[in-house]
């Protein structure tokens, strides 16, 4: 990472020799001595860090929530527009197929995803080549950057903890995408809200273990009629397992003894309610509809499709369109920007109804002149064809003007 912080530095500070752009001041290998007290903090590995993922990857319904918010912010496809024409440049590719060389851009947002709902923050800065082009976007830690204002400026910067020691980068230098968050501009995260109900929901599966291990363990009462010395009860328990494992199962009931089996209770019905509110927690802290973490007490959807409207609409709009701004206010140049250039997700990517629905709404769309034929082949990624490309309309269809005119006439 430091290899990439310093190149980094090294080209903001060339970008401000040659006049590219403002820079207040950067602060690179600032007091190493106050760093190595804390080395042991991040190295081997990073404690914070370590406790956002084991907390991902011992609970269920968390790495489920996660799961579902990185991969469909992945999976939608993401276009560079100029003018809702798409245009294919260096950087739409760069951020598109390949962000750095050990990543592809499905990786690159779901991990910026997963970072933003684990420690409220993704980050990833962006490494310059030597004629000042966005050549690489590299993802950093979490728990390693925190950003910081200039005194004099009032400029957003980041400040970086590096192997090396730390450095200081601009705000257009990095992508940061996070939670919401009151002061300052550090995202809350998702997990700090729900450390109650994790510490709760983990009490509750460790007493439940414990009960399940004394059932299984536990299985017969044996009363006898008379006190007996400690030989006497070792003698009769040992001689009661081996006729019980000899005679497969089959106990006899001697007169002075009573034999009573333990009912075994393996799962609580209770465990189910305190897992239901878990879930109707987690998804609420996300933002997410309840049914998408499993739980679908209280469920009233007219269909499926108007399900996952809910969940678009609802919980991905608004992430979706921090990404955007964030994607085309500092991988465009402003220049870029006010020609008509934008990156967009494609949100109706997510919308795609059944067969049946999907068609009626191209065949209605056509026909009021909406779309053409070849737009509605390219949303079903089909090649055009000759005169496809003229808007259509119905024939019995005209305006209510002409409608007044035309009566007019007649009388």
């Amino acid at each position: 990472m430091d290899n990439v912080l310093s190149g980094a530095v090294r080209t903001i500070r060339r970008g401000v020799a040659s006049g590219i752009f403002k820079i207040g001041s950067i602060f690179a290998g600032a007091d190493k001595t106050a760093y190595e007290r804390f080395r042991s903090w991040f190295e081997p590995f990073n404690i914070f860090s370590s406790l956002k993922a084991n907390t991902l990857s011992t609970n269920e319904i968390i790495f489920a929530a996660v799961s579902r918010l990185s991969n469909a912010m992945g999976s939608m496809p993401l276009k560079l527009y100029h003018n809702y024409d798409v245009v294919n440049t260096q950087t739409s590719d760069l951020l598109i197929n390949n962000p750095n060389p050990n990543m592809t851009g499905l990786d690159f947002i779901r991990t910026m995803e997963s970072h933003r709902n684990t420690s409220g923050n993704g980050y990833a800065i962006k490494d310059y080549d030597n004629t000042f082009q966005t050549k690489a976007l590299w993802i950093l830690d979490p728990a390693k950057v925190n950003p910081v204002i200039e005194k004099d400026t009032r400029e957003l910067w980041y400040e970086i903890h590096g192997d090396q020691g730390r450095y200081y980068v601009h705000n257009m230098d990095m992508i940061h995408v996070k939670h919401i968050h009151t002061v300052g501009y550090l995202g809350i995260s998702p997990i700090d809200v729900l450390k109650n109900t994790i510490d709760f929901d983990a009490r509750v599966k460790e007493f439940s273990l414990d009960q399940l291990e004394g059932a299984i363990r536990a299985s017969f009462i044996l009363k006898v009629a008379s006190n007996l010395s400690e030989d006497k009860k070792t003698e009769m328990l040992q001689s009661f397992r081996e006729f019980y494992k000899n005679n497969g199962g089959v106990l006899i009931q001697e007169q002075g003894t009573e034999i009573k089996e333990i009912e075994r209770k393996f799962i609580d019905s209770q465990d189910f309610d305190i897992e239901k509110i878990t879930r109707t927690r987690v998804a609420i802290v996300y933002n997410m509809p309840p049914y998408m973490l499993g739980e679908t007490e209280g469920l009233n959807y007219a269909s499926g499709e108007h399900q996952h409207l809910d969940f678009v609409e609802g919980t991905l709009a608004p992430i979706v369109r921090q990404y955007e701004q964030e994607f085309s206010r500092k991988l465009l140049t402003k220049t870029e920007r006010q020609r008509g250039m934008y990156f967009k997700f494609n949100l109706r990517a997510l919308l795609r109804a059944d067969v049946r629905t999907q068609s009626d709404a191209y065949f209605r769309q056509i026909r009021s002149g909406m779309l053409t034929p070849n737009e509605a082949r390219a949303l079903e990624d089909r090649p055009p064809l000759e005169g496809g490309d003229e808007l259509l309309v119905s024939r019995d269809l005209e305006p209510i003007s002409k409608r007044g005119e035309k009566g007019n006439g007649q009388n």
